[in-house]
């Protein structure tokens, strides 16, 4: 076991063997750094280190954090997309009002009329970098979620949804919502439909074809 070794000499007197534990004067256990007599049943317990209960409780509470942040993280992208996609038809909105606009000034409002169903896209200055342009009655599944294109067949912008568990309402197969410019006129007999002469033209307005909603 070899000789053992003196390291102090103060009242407690400590001796330590080699690659064996410190013992005082008493015969009690001491920290070989500290030479402070250590308490009873500690080397076991302060060696022993997690027990499985707090592992399980560590493992427990790290994944109630990541589902907590994913979750949050999630409804962030949704918000992103939703908010993306309704600046981009605000925009749009935006420049039909400022067509209209001009037609009044002009006194060519009656010449609105041929602006219905068309692509108000080609309105803008520059169009989004999402917008794949004018497709002629292209199958959207094989398009890229979270991109816009007129469907020059339908006479409608749509918007292809990324985030789908999220939209509710517009068309399905994939989740998509249309919109499409409609003439706005005086109906004077009722009948939903613009008769020259009869009805006056008063604008446009861009409006979804179906009814969607976004959740969260």
């Amino acid at each position: 076991m070899g000789n053992p070794e003196k390291l102090d000499k103060l009242d407690i007197v400590t001796y330590c063997f080699s690659g064996q534990p410190c013992f005082g004067a008493k015969g009690q256990k001491v920290s070989r750094e500290s030479r402070i007599p250590v308490p009873r049943g500690c080397v076991r317990r302060c060696s022993r280190g997690f027990s499985l209960l707090e592992l399980v409780i560590v493992i427990v509470i790290i994944s109630v954090l990541m589902v907590l942040a994913m979750t949050r993280l999630l409804a962030l992208m949704v918000d992103a997309e939703r908010v993306t996609m309704e600046s981009v038809a605000g925009a749009l909105r935006s420049a039909i009002g400022m067509k209209v606009a001009e037609g009044i000034v002009k006194s060519k409002v009656s010449e609105l009329r041929a602006f219905e169903g068309s692509n108000p896209m080609a309105l803008l200055a520059e169009t989004p970098r999402n917008y794949l342009g004018e497709l002629d009655g292209v199958d959207p599944a094989k398009l890229e979620d979270g991109n816009w294109y007129f469907d020059k067949r339908d006479k409608t912008l749509v918007y292809l949804v990324r985030n789908k568990g999220f939209f509710t309402g517009g068309q399905s197969g994939p989740p998509r919502a249309r919109f499409a410019v409609r003439l706005v006129y005086s109906d004077s007999n009722g009948n939903g439909v613009f008769d020259p002469g009869a009805d006056t033209v008063e604008g446009l307005r861009m409006t979804p074809v179906e009814k969607y909603s976004w959740t969260r």
